[in-house]
């Protein structure tokens, strides 16, 4: 699964980043990426392979700023490749995004986007589309072109954007994949997932679906899907960042055995449409092959093969 960082203070957003996409190695990923408004621009620094090799190519003092957004990607559409990894930004990177997920019409729109408005992309990825649709739809105003672009989009995601022209924000919107926003003291996190941003904060919210974030360094604000300011109780950690990543269970196995129902509805969620109807792109099976199996087969090793059992 993709990793999400993001951080929104006075300074040092780039150290913060790497840190938090460091304490999400653990979920696994084939390439990482950062990045940062700086100077009325967005730079974007990318690289296949571990963090490592991104921390190569950012160690530049001049390359960092007081906000900034970080992944690190587990492919699903384009091969793990530099071009393919994670942020994207659209035509002149004046918008800059990281997706975790998957953007079922991504194609209808890449076709859209390309016709219409003459945007050429660069990459394989889905995630790209994102990019451009809120490039096209902003006007001075990022939680509003966010807005729009999501209401073109299907599927499961979860998007942090971020706007050269408002280097003091991150917008982040939630469907159907996991998001919080960590509370701090003149400076804001939003992740993918706890354990990223423990080392600075032990206060978050936990986002709901259909739900946007707006963070500033002191503020954090938490829409519905109508629009409407939600007050969400603040959640408080007591773990270490040890047994956080591991959601109070005793060790990966166990939370992997208890993660399947969650996974099963993750998977099956994001081939069903709004009206109801199921999506089985690529599949080919028909009803009467569905009804003559008798049998499923589960094949695995190691952890795996016990939360399959």
């Amino acid at each position: 699964m993709c990793g999400i960082v993001g951080f929104v203070g006075q300074d040092h957003a780039k150290e913060k980043i790497i840190d938090g996409l460091k304490r999400l190695e653990y979920r696994g990923y084939d390439s990482a990426g950062i990045a940062l408004p700086i100077d009325g621009k967005i730079q974007i620094r990318k690289h296949v392979g571990e963090i490592k090799n991104l921390e190569k190519i950012i160690g530049e003092p001049e390359f960092d700023s007081s906000v900034g957004i970080g992944h690190t990607r587990w492919a699903t559409h384009g091969a793990p490749s530099d071009v393919n990894s994670h942020p994207h930004g659209n035509g002149d990177n004046s918008i800059a995004i990281v997706h975790n997920g998957i953007i079922e019409n991504y194609q209808e729109l890449k076709e859209m986007l390309a016709k219409e408005h003459g945007v050429e992309f660069k990459s394989e990825t889905d995630s790209e589309v994102i990019a451009h649709l809120i490039g096209i739809f902003y006007d001075g105003d990022l939680l509003e072109a966010v807005n729009k672009a999501v209401a073109e989009m299907r599927g499961a995601y979860a998007v942090c954007a971020i706007a050269a022209a408002e280097p003091d924000k991150i917008v982040a919107v939630r469907k159907d994949a996991p998001l919080v926003a960590g509370i701090g003291k003149g400076f804001n996190f939003i992740a993918s997932d706890i354990p990223a941003l423990l080392k600075y904060v032990r206060e978050v919210y936990l986002i709901e679906n259909n739900e946007t974030v707006v963070l500033t360094k002191d503020d954090i604000t938490i829409y519905d899907e109508a629009g409407k300011k939600v007050k969400r109780e603040v959640f408080h950690v007591t773990w270490d960042a040890d047994a956080a990543e591991k959601e109070g269970y005793e060790h990966f196995m166990l939370k992997e055995i208890h993660e399947q129902p969650k996974g099963i509805y993750e998977t099956l969620v994001r081939r069903i449409n709004d009206d109801g109807s199921i999506n089985l792109d690529g599949i080919t099976m028909t009803k009467d092959d569905i009804e003559g199996f008798n049998k499923v087969y589960i094949v695995a090793c190691g952890t795996a093969y016990h939360a399959g059992l």
